[in-house]
């Protein structure tokens, strides 16, 4: 598995507030913990998002007519699927 090692200053709030999240109070033991907890959270909002934006432009072909009835295989429908894009679904 690949491992990069990232090294960040902070100064100030940021890093007081790190601080208490590593505490003997705090959520993490580590910085290195509470950093990769974060990267680990952003990756599933965006994966989240993703899936959200494409519900939605599903939502809005079906709402603007660019539908058609599946064939059953996904080659075939994607090549009708191109031909309808290229014609601008008319």
């Amino acid at each position: 598995m690949l491992q990069t090692r990232i090294n960040a200053r902070l100064s100030g709030p940021l890093a007081a507030f790190v601080e208490r999240m590593v505490s003997k109070v705090g959520l993490y033991e580590t910085p290195s913990e509470y950093v990769r907890d974060l990267i680990r959270r952003d990756m599933e909002q965006r994966d989240g998002r993703m899936e959200r934006d494409s519900i939605l432009a599903g939502y809005q072909d079906l709402a603007a007519g660019r539908t058609f009835a599946s064939t059953g295989d996904f080659k075939k429908d994607m090549k009708i699927l191109t031909q309808k894009e290229s014609i601008d679904w008319q």
